[in-house]
């Protein structure tokens, strides 16, 4: 049997077709029962891609198609733009730690034009790890090809001596220049050196057919089209998921390049480890452990918030704290205490949103301004012992003092210890239009009206568009350039574009964050910049991690600068946290429709309801929203 080990995903960003699930489901339905991910420089799928693969009872192995810097990976030469390619997978969990740790440090030491490593690092993260001599633009093929054989054996002793688990990469695509000189060399060097070959296919897509959308892909992603005749582009429609026997029939002389596949991928026993919490440690007090501290706090704090409480309140704190201490998240409460108890020192604007407002210990912590036992908000609806994901807390603050949250964060739990989270863009039905036709290098006019015709909603696809809008209907079915324009759209719609880092998304952890996730520098930063994790959200909070949302908010800005404005101006101090919330002309002005800018109340048809519901009290608004967009 055969395993495709060289497979790049849409996480190449634009450089890679392949959809993860389908990508799988092509690999099963072919009778493979193992597959790897290797794309360009980065790890971003490597999580989803492997909760997809066990899901799918497809054995996942995690790898990476690195970048090694001819010298140093902290040179700047230009003439280092080319770097090395290496395909690299994790073996287990210690190689899945090395791979993090390489790909953390080719992106925040050695980017220069792309993410690079160097063979000081390799030696220091070698164990664990398989390496795989490359495309044709790896070290070994590059020398062969530039005929410097010494240097090429050279290279490869130095490769197995470093990895037991070194093999030589054979490839066939016809239109690659220099590729049957490299394969003979690899043959060569295979007989005199005695390292094992591997057949790979380096696919970027699924099907044979598809071909021509990762050309497209290829001109969308280095801004040139199809008729640019010194574009790069990929000179077949050999870069698909073969079976097994079309592989094996590439190589009818070398029968050992299939089966070691194979081989290779039964070594890969990767096991990742979703149940462990890496949450960070608050500094207690000596003699308390994290439980006892958060219930010391907890009960001060009550006693001066409502002074003498009762049964009522003694029982829900008691009842919140246990269920903390089972689901070990009192680490968690002391951290978000931490900050909150910061900002409000500094006088910043902030708020908690969502089921948090449910919790009397965040009450107690002064997190949050709502005692939920006044208004019977239940606490499972945040945190239950059944509940397998972390609880949200997210915390708004002002959008112009933001900045001064995460810099107090890094300095207390380390900048190793704190990063933002990444997002990936994808391509819009818009968006896959207008890029498609200039790689088609159609006239502007007519993309742009085929664009127009689409109607703007969110999440539009072009499926439903073709459905709603009469006009665009009549066109795809007239004219056969704006069917094909249509078509490879849609076929392209929704694959992952670019990274970048989401809004308000921060991880804090307890170990060093490179040894759990990889790591890169935000868009547009430089080295003094907050690091940005590889994965989104979803596979950061699968792996235990502590995720929050620290969201800047202009109208939290407006709020504090209208205070300030207030005070400094008529020396009135106004604490916004003590306001009534039965204000009477407020809730005269909300029952006039005068919503504009009112979270959740300014849409035409909330507005609406509100003037017909006069409220008389914030029960009364909040029981409005409730009804008119129920959650579960």
């Amino acid at each position: 049997m055969f395993t495709h080990l060289h497979n790049h995903t849409e996480f190449s960003l634009l450089d890679g077709l392949s959809r993860l699930e389908p990508l799988i489901q092509r690999t099963k339905d072919l009778g493979m029962s193992h597959l790897a991910i290797t794309d360009h420089g980065g790890l971003y799928g490597a999580i989803d891609f492997y909760q997809a693969a066990r899901a799918a009872d497809v054995v996942p192995i995690i790898g990476c198609e690195m970048y090694v810097a001819p010298s140093s990976r902290y040179d700047r030469n230009p003439n280092d733009k080319k770097p090395y390619h290496m395909t690299v997978l994790a073996k287990n969990q210690i190689g899945y730690g090395n791979l993090v740790k390489l790909v953390t440090a080719a992106h925040l030491e050695g980017f220069y034009y792309y993410p690079r490593i160097d063979k000081p690092l390799l030696e220091k993260h070698s164990e664990g790890l398989i390496v795989l001599s490359g495309c044709p633009s790896g070290e070994v093929p590059k020398l062969i090809s530039q005929g410097r054989m010494e240097d090429a054996t050279a290279a490869v002793q130095w490769y197995r001596d470093l990895f037991p688990d070194y093999h030589l990469e054979l490839m066939e695509h016809g239109g690659v220049e220099g590729l049957p000189i490299i394969n003979q060399g690899l043959m060569e060097l295979h007989r005199e050196l005695e390292v094992p070959v591997v057949a790979t296919n380096d696919s970027h897509y699924i099907n044979k057919e598809d071909a021509p959308l990762q050309d497209i892909l290829i001109c969308i992603h280095t801004n040139t089209n199809i008729n640019d005749p010194k574009r790069l582009k990929m000179d077949e429609d050999s870069y698909y998921i073969k079976s097994p026997d079309e592989m094996a029939s590439l190589y009818p002389e070398t029968p050992a390049a299939i089966s070691n596949s194979m081989r290779i991928a039964e070594e890969c026993e990767l096991e990742i480890d979703f149940s462990q919490l890496h949450l960070p440690e608050y500094t207690v007090p000596d003699g308390m452990n994290a439980d006892e501290y958060l219930a010391k706090l907890c009960w001060d704090g009550l006693s001066h918030r409502i002074g003498q409480y009762g049964d009522e309140e003694k029982s829900r704190l008691q009842y919140e704290l246990e269920v903390i201490k089972q689901t070990q998240y009192a680490n968690y409460f002391l951290v978000v205490w931490d900050i909150a108890t910061f900002v409000r020192k500094n006088d910043i604007a902030f708020a908690v949103r969502g089921s948090a407002a449910g919790s009397l210990v965040l009450y107690s912590l002064s997190v949050t301004d709502v005692n939920p036992l006044l208004y019977r908000i239940v606490f499972e609806r945040f945190l239950n012992v059944e509940r397998k994901e972390m609880p949200d807390i997210d915390m708004d603050f002002q959008d112009d003092r933001r900045e001064e949250v995460l810099n107090y964060v890094v300095e207390k739990y380390g900048r190793d210890h704190v990063a933002q989270i990444i997002t990936f863009g994808t391509l819009g039905a818009k968006a896959s239009i207008r890029d498609v036709g200039r790689a088609l290098a159609m006239p502007y006019e007519e993309v742009d009206r085929v664009a127009r015709l689409i109607p703007s909603r969110l999440n539009m696809k072009l499926d439903s568009a073709l459905e709603e809008s009469t006009e665009l209907h009549e066109i795809y079915e007239t004219d056969q350039g704006i069917k094909r324009l249509v078509d490879s759209a849609r076929a392209i719609e929704g694959t992952t574009r670019h990274s970048s880092t989401h809004a308000a998304g921060v991880v804090i952890s307890k170990e060093p964050l490179d040894t759990l996730v990889p790591l890169q520098r935000p868009p547009k930063g430089d080295d003094d910049s907050i690091s940005t994790t590889q994965y989104s959200m979803d596979p950061v909070a699968a792996l235990g991690l502590l995720k929050m949302d620290f969201l800047g908010l202009s109208n939290l800005s407006i709020l504090a600068n209208a205070r300030d404005l207030i005070s400094e101006n008529h020396s009135i101090s106004i604490d916004l946290r003590q306001v009534s919330l039965n204000d009477a002309k407020t809730l005269e002005a909300l029952s006039n429709g005068d919503t504009v800018g009112v979270f959740q109340l300014e849409g035409s048809g909330m507005t609406g309801h509100i003037k017909h519901l006069q409220p008389s009290s914030m029960v009364d608004v909040a029981s409005m929203i409730a009804l008119y967009r129920p959650g579960p």
